[in-house]
């Protein structure tokens, strides 16, 4: 039996999970890391690629021991990783400084070419699908401006799941969907636009080969090999973003699919043809997809999972004893007592995360409106129901802006992640979007992917999609109920207004944002 390797370099921790050839999840190994604030150096969330290293190694040599299985029986590997995060290299290949995924350093910058080049950004905009926000470009010019030392090293760009590979086989590469996070690159070329850096004053040489997903890159180094216990003869093969690579291990390989993914923060997801335009007014995100000639129109909510666990921690103590008592998860208790609980909560209106607005991107303060001192209405349950609501109906906006930019008519949606294991967030996400909502029985989705992805580069399957065809499994199904829906279509105009209301009392400086873009 021969098995693949991914490896899944998330925001919180760093995973090597085994699967066989067949998609069989054989062995996972999981540990935490940490992203430190650089001192001196406000919002900044540095990548620790000397100790992460460290993690990375032994996560791979643990998930190859709880496999019983030895290196040589590894074919190959791939790996995924949180989107934004970057490594810089210089011209020998070491690591000079690199940076996670939400690193906000950069506000200077960003306001700096937003007043010095008032129409560039739009004008990357319709190029790349990305904004300054996240992007490369503003963090580049932090370190021209303030790590001069470092920066006049710079040889070399890649993104965090790059970095891994790079240290596993010596070749520093990215794939579209990663680099595409980037901004500084072409969605229909599929490769780096490399002049974007120039224009803003920046080096254009320090882009390195951009490979489809899927691409073996090499082997194994030796030395690697001691510290993992891999095989000299394990092809490493180009991975992707995690969304991206995610979708490939949901079967969301295709044209007009769309996907839902319910983790920390909420995607919503639609692959269209790499030919297409980003929206006008830049509300949505556009990235690369893992699959060839695919890119995919991104909503992103903020938080929808943090917001639950807050909740449930902070106010849900009775439901954690009942849980505890029975054995299940407190969220199991949480939506059996909210099935109760009718549509809009009782009017209910969590002020969390608002629909996308990725040119103008910030939120109004965190807080509940329309609470009564009835307990028996506004009460832990009923504000639990709301969220859920709340979290679908912030969905069900970015699709619909989704749907107007590109013409394609959703009514079917994979929904993946720790919200979709119970049975009442599905079931309120198809009623407010009107979509037939299907569960996939799986449940490392983004290891899946890379797996693929590495299968496909030992030429176990000819593509992702046929690698899809072959290893999703669904599990549960729901249709809308349209009834439903109607109260719901009301309830998104009424949560509009109110949103509406509560960014002005930010603008107004009563209230303080849950989160601003870097440079508002």
């Amino acid at each position: 039996m021969k098995y693949l390797l991914a490896i899944d370099a998330g925001t919180g921790s760093i995973r090597a999970v085994v699967f066989d050839t067949k998609g069989n999840q054989i062995s996972v190994a999981q540990t935490e890391w940490t992203h430190f604030k650089e001192e001196g150096v406000p919002n900044s969330m540095s990548f620790d690629f000397r100790q992460n290293w460290t993690l990375v190694c032994s996560v791979i040599k643990k998930a190859i021991k709880e496999a019983k299985i030895s290196g040589s029986d590894i074919l190959a590997l791939s790996a995924t990783s949180m989107r934004e995060g970057i490594v810089l290299y210089d011209k020998e290949g070491n690591e000079l400084w690199g940076v996670a995924n939400v690193d906000a350093r950069a506000d200077k910058e960003v306001r700096f070419l937003k007043e010095n080049f008032p129409k560039i950004e739009d004008e990357f905009y319709r190029l790349s699908g990305q904004t300054f926000a996240l992007g490369a470009l503003p963090r580049l010019l932090w370190l021209k401006n303030n790590r001069v030392d470092i920066y006049t090293k710079v040889a070399k760009i890649s993104m965090i799941s790059d970095w891994v590979l790079a240290k596993l086989c010596g070749v520093i590469a990215t794939d579209p969907s990663n680099g595409g996070t980037t901004g500084i690159f072409s969605l229909n070329r599929r490769d780096w636009q490399s002049d974007m850096a120039a224009r803003v004053g920046l080096k254009d040489t320090i882009f390195p080969p951009c490979y489809e997903t899927g691409t073996v890159l090499g082997r194994v180094l030796n030395q690697v090999c001691q510290l993992t216990g891999l095989s000299p003869n394990t092809k490493v093969v180009t991975g992707g973003g995690d969304v991206q690579l995610g979708c490939a291990g949901l079967g969301v390989v295709n044209a007009g699919d769309a996907a839902v993914l319910g983790g920390s923060f909420w995607q919503q997801v639609v692959n269209i043809p790499s030919l297409v335009q980003p929206p006008k007014d830049m509300s949505i995100r556009v990235n690369p997809h893992v699959v060839k000639n695919l890119s995919q129109a991104e909503g992103i909510t903020f938080f929808s999972g943090l917001v639950m666990r807050w909740f449930r921690d902070a106010f849900c103590q009775t439901q954690k004893e009942q849980a505890a008592k029975l054995g299940i998860d407190t969220y199991a208790v949480l939506e059996q007592q909210a099935k109760d609980v009718p549509v809009g909560s009782y009017g209910i209106i969590p002020i969390f995360s608002d629909s996308m607005n990725y040119k103008n991107w910030y939120h109004g303060a965190p807080s509940f409106l329309n609470l009564t001192l009835d307990a028996s209405k506004s009460n832990p349950i009923s504000i639990f129901r709301s969220l859920e609501e709340n979290a679908a109906i912030v969905s069900s906006l970015n699709l619909e802006r989704i749907e107007k930019f590109t013409g394609i008519d959703i009514n079917t949606i994979v929904f993946a992640g720790g919200a979709s294991k119970g049975t009442l967030w599905p079931q309120i996400l198809a009623d407010v979007t009107g979509c037939v909502v299907n569960i996939p029985k799986v449940t490392e989705a983004t290891a899946l992917g890379a797996a693929m992805a590495a299968g496909v580069g030992v030429g176990i399957y000819n593509d992702l999609v046929s690698a899809a065809k072959e290893l999703v499994v669904w599990q549960r199904s729901y249709a809308p109920d349209l009834n439903n829906k109607k109260l719901y279509d009301d309830i998104k105009i009424k949560f509009q207004k109110a949103y509406k209301k509560q960014l002005e009392l930010v603008d107004e400086g009563v209230t303080s944002s849950m989160w601003k873009a870097p440079g508002l």
